[in-house]
């Protein structure tokens, strides 16, 4: 069989990741950073589709990859619908709901972008690949306590299966034989509860939900939270804002940089350390929780993203929960790779594309 090209678009907040494969092998990625200005410039994130588009397109052409080479593009899967966890072709049902999210983010261009590039080619595909919405939760976790409101599964899906499956590769396992949590240590924080193959119970990463990351506040005090939205002091807007956006190490530390805080530690801060102390004890009960979910059949901690970058923070959380099961560090985020794998599976018909 030919060599397979994959081009894999992954949307965020300030940048556009792009990557080109062929079959396995990394021929190009870059991050194309969009400065927070020109950002400004566009009332919603979805009128940044051909300014990113064009990004994209320049930067292909400045490596000389010509997307008449494509054989398939697969982008970063957005705020639709709850769905199961697969390779989903891009379809006009996909395609209004990505235009029409309920939740404005940049991951609902991914989609739309690929599917515009694929329907310049001939005979060329756009697909998604687990996206934000993937949802596999017991229905008991669903249960908040009130029945206004209910638990969503919205996270870091593309990451967390990747790095469950690579690590299930590394041990000579299948994915769906293992009990695994996994962590996704970024902007957002998602803590997943992986069972025999099904994430069965997670954080809403997106609006907070869990412990605190660098930018969101996670789960505040209810009380305290009704009593601000109605004290007159600030507005819806601003309200979500410190929820994301502005809370965590953005709110006590006034950056939402990882790295810097980790400067901050040390350098000997002591704010910025009972900061990042409190982040770990978080993020270490919420293993905890998950612990309980997978009844104490665990297989394996696997923490991820770019803050697993820090090793003492890694090993503060071993510290906390090593003895539950075996901690093992994947950092930096394996989307690119995930989201070009499950193209090339597409096209070697290993796996089948599913409906939207």
């Amino acid at each position: 069989m030919e060599a397979q090209r994959v081009l894999a678009i992954n949307p965020g907040s300030t940048s556009t990741k792009i990557a080109v494969y062929e079959d396995e092998k990394k021929l190009f990625q870059k991050n194309l950073d969009h400065s927070v200005e020109k950002l400004a410039t566009f009332e919603k994130i979805t009128d940044q589709f051909d300014f990113r588009k064009e990004a994209i397109l320049a930067a292909l052409e400045e490596e000389k990859i010509a997307i008449s080479s494509l054989n398939a593009v697969v982008g970063r899967g957005g705020l639709i619908k709850p769905v199961e966890s697969g390779v989903f072709e891009v379809n006009q049902a996909l395609v209004n709901d990505l235009i029409h999210a309920d939740k404005e983010h940049a991951s609902n261009l991914g989609g739309l972008i690929a599917d515009d590039i694929a329907k310049s080619l001939n005979n060329v595909k756009a697909y998604i690949a687990d996206p934000v919405v993937v949802d596999e939760m017991d229905e008991v976790a669903r249960i908040t306590g009130h029945p206004e409101f209910e638990r969503l599964s919205i996270f870091h899906a593309l990451n967390q299966k990747a790095v469950a499956r690579k690590h299930a590769k590394a041990i000579g396992k299948n994915y769906e034989e293992l009990n695994l949590i996994v962590v996704h240590l970024g902007g957002g924080i998602s803590v997943g509860a992986h069972r025999k193959g099904k994430v069965v119970d997670v954080n809403n990463a997106l609006d907070g939900e869990g412990a605190f990351s660098p930018e969101r506040s996670g789960t505040l005090p209810a009380g305290e939270l009704v009593e601000l939205c109605f004290s007159g002091k600030y507005t819806q807007k601003e309200i979500k804002l410190m929820l994301k956006g502005k809370g965590g190490f953005a709110a006590y530390l006034n950056t939402n940089d990882a790295r810097e805080v980790e400067n901050m530690v040390k350098a000997g801060d002591k704010k910025a350390k009972l900061v990042e102390d409190a982040m770990i004890y978080q993020v270490s009960k919420d293993i905890g929780s998950m612990y309980t979910v997978l009844k104490g059949e665990l297989d394996g901690i696997l923490l991820t993203g770019g803050i697993a970058y820090n090793k003492a923070f890694d090993a503060a959380i071993e510290e906390r929960v090593g003895k539950l099961a075996p901690v093992t560090i994947y950092p930096g985020e394996d989307e690119m790779e995930a989201l070009a794998m499950n193209g090339l599976m597409v096209l070697k018909n290993e796996v089948k594309p599913k409906e939207y």
